[in-house]
């Protein structure tokens, strides 16, 4: 097993920065996700890591071992591909032996790992078909172990759940987190999708435009944005953003936004005081939101005018599209409330939970 570790690590291609001063120490047995938007650079992060992609500048170590240099079969990885790339001529068990047989190890040994990744996967009773006789979920299945047969330091994952429908996208990330317990091995996982990365990762490494945002655990980055690209990328639906002016009144400090002000926390305004009379951006997710006669206990709650434009019923929740002088926003509502489309109503805003970004940098203030 190994740690990997981005050192300053920059991917030019001609003009365009793919990959801006990356630096990050990835910790032996972590699951990391790099996170991002399409073309924000993780894909090549990842291929630069494998050794697919040549870097322009910095170091990629595995371990203590600086592996710029070194070819892709001998960086100790194994890569599972979006696109799933099985040989169609080949049964299950030859796809997955195939690397094995290519160094040339033993026979017996070559079964022994085919088996026990194909017991770890669910997969004994596929070893004998070939990939069309495999539906999408066997196939991605069929190209994990194919990895794990490897037994590789690090284990590299390009986006891949995006070909499986949306249940067994679900079905399949609980798998590949079961798996990564199981085999305690690094893994480092690349997705567009925020959940994704939510709900697997130990730590998510926020991309954009080839540079690092954030880095942290998935629970911090949503609790703590850094800035307004982190915040609007992590949780689902987005966060609401208000552009805003913080003023002073009465020994008190307010977030107006035009159509509206609301209070700041007490224990809260000391922060934001020094930047009394400035613009700033307001934020607030949409859980943060209520119905006033379904509350949650101990909010820090600010009511606010507006009506509802259109309201999605997801069974457990409703979502509430409201609208607020020029300002429209989401909540994520009880769904048991009266609110209807057309209503003139009174929103709750929890307080507690709001973040403030500067208008300029886009930095969140703390």
């Amino acid at each position: 097993m190994a740690s990997v570790t981005y050192d300053h690590v920059f991917k030019r291609f001609g003009d365009v920065v793919a990959v801006n001063d990356l630096d990050i120490e990835i910790e032996d047995k972590e699951f990391l996700v790099l996170v991002g938007p399409s073309g924000c650079g993780k894909s090549t992060a990842l291929r630069c890591l494998a050794g697919l992609e040549d870097i322009s500048e910095g170091q990629i170590l595995i371990g203590d071992q600086v592996v710029n240099d070194v070819a892709p079969k001998d960086r100790d990885i194994a890569m599972v591909f979006q696109s799933y790339a099985l040989y169609p001529h080949m049964s299950v068990y030859d796809n997955m032996a195939f690397g094995l047989k290519l160094r040339k190890y033993p026979k017996d040994e070559i079964k022994r790992r085919v088996d026990e990744a194909a017991a770890i996967l669910g997969i004994e009773e596929l070893l004998d078909r070939k990939p069309r006789q495999l539906s999408g979920g066997q196939r991605q299945r069929v190209a994990v172990g194919r990895a794990i047969v490897r037994e590789p330091k690090v284990f590299l994952l390009d986006e891949p759940l995006s070909n499986l429908d949306a249940k067994l996208r679900v079905q399949t990330r609980t798998e590949i987190t079961k798996l990564h317990q199981r085999l305690e091995t690094t893994f480092i996982y690349v997705t567009h999708d925020q959940v994704e990365a939510m709900t697997m990762a130990s730590r998510i490494a926020v991309l954009n435009q080839g540079i690092l945002q954030q880095l942290d655990t998935p629970q911090n980055l949503y609790d703590y944005p850094d800035n307004l690209f982190v915040a609007g990328f992590i949780g689902s639906p987005a966060m609401n953003f208000f552009d805003a002016k913080l003023n002073s009144a009465d020994g008190n400090l307010y977030v107006d936004t035009g159509a509206f002000a609301v209070k700041i926390p007490d224990d809260r305004k000391d922060v934001y005081m020094p930047h009394a009379g400035k613009g700033v951006v307001f934020g607030l997710r949409p859980e943060d939101i209520y119905d006033p006669g379904f509350e949650a206990p101990g909010i820090v709650a600010e009511h606010v005018e507006g009506s509802v434009e259109v309201t999605e019923l997801m069974g457990n929740e409703i979502f509430v599209f409201f609208k607020s002088g020029d300002h429209d926003y989401v909540g994520r509502i009880d769904p048991r409330t009266s609110f209807k489309m057309g209503d003139k109503i009174q929103a709750t805003f929890n307080m507690a939970n709001m973040h403030i970004f500067d208008k300029e940098t886009e930095q969140a203030i703390r």
